[in-house]
């Protein structure tokens, strides 16, 4: 369950994330949150996360948090967290945070490195798999300065927030498999490889074939390190791979994936084959 609730002005033309309500929405009929005295900076996160289907995804993020002498960052009913958006952030497609907030631990009196994570559930609905590719890095803090989180008066409420502090990938899983055959097959022969490139669909939750998309096709002859690119293979329309080449030493076959802005790149397992 995430513990992030809308704490919402009676004008509507402002909403600030709160923590420490479960599941319910605020009721504060009073005043407009002021801005909180906070700043943030030096963002990192995951240059890609990868999304499988049903697993739980949990994605790193730290950031400085520089604050005011008026803000009490130790208080129990102050929060901060940084997230994910897409698009537009103030018309962003949607949103992804973490099951907590961020932790705060003071560097100095007005500085604190805050540390979290972005939890990502896709057999939830989480995502679609048209969100796939790049989203933006944000962080907020709220200070509610003992009021009652159920029902505040929001002009003794602080709240901060800053988009663009970032970016991330947030890309469909993805499968590679290699086949190489006969085996063993007489040198100067044709060998036929075979295999599928498939990525997570997050709408059906299963993998499908990633089209139209070029593989290569790579060799390692045994007892060396090196893996040498012979051709490159593009997958049909259900993500299969099939090529033929020449069998002239003993070694290992893959496809190897470069990837998408939507989808990261992936090695098959290597197959030996016996060349007589």
């Amino acid at each position: 369950m995430r513990i992030r609730a809308t704490v919402a002005a009676v004008s509507g033309a402002l909403a600030l994330s709160a923590f420490a309500v479960p599941a319910a929405h605020a009721t504060g009929d009073s005043g407009t949150p002021y801005t909180l005295n906070v700043s943030f900076s030096n963002v990192t996160i995951a240059k890609a996360i990868k999304v499988g289907t049903t697993n739980e995804v949990s994605a790193t993020y730290s950031y400085t948090l520089t604050h005011g002498s008026d803000v009490d960052i130790a208080a129990k009913d102050f929060y901060s967290d940084a997230f994910l958006y897409k698009g537009s952030y103030d018309t962003s497609t949607a949103e992804l945070y973490g099951d907590n907030p961020a932790t705060c631990t003071p560097v100095t009196t007005t500085t604190a490195t805050c540390k979290g994570t972005v939890d990502i559930y896709p057999a939830d609905g989480d995502l679609k798999s048209a969100w796939a590719g790049s989203w933006g890095v944000a962080a907020e803090a709220v200070a509610f300065n003992g009021q009652d989180q159920n029902n505040p008066d929001l002009s003794k409420v602080g709240y901060k927030d800053k988009s663009g502090l970032g970016s991330t990938l947030v890309q469909r899983y993805s499968k590679l498999t290699a086949n190489a055959g006969p085996e063993p097959v007489a040198k100067g022969k044709t060998l036929t490889v075979t295999g599928k490139l498939t990525r997570a669909n997050w709408d059906d939750h299963l993998y499908h074939g990633y089209t139209s998309q070029p593989v290569k096709l790579q060799f390692l002859t045994a007892g060396t390190s090196t893996w040498t690119t012979v051709k490159t293979v593009t997958t049909d329309s259900s993500g299969n791979l099939k090529t033929t080449t020449t069998a002239n030493y003993d070694g290992y076959w893959r496809y190897s994936f470069a990837g998408t802005s939507t989808t990261p790149a992936v090695n098959a397992a290597s197959d030996y084959v016996d060349v007589k």
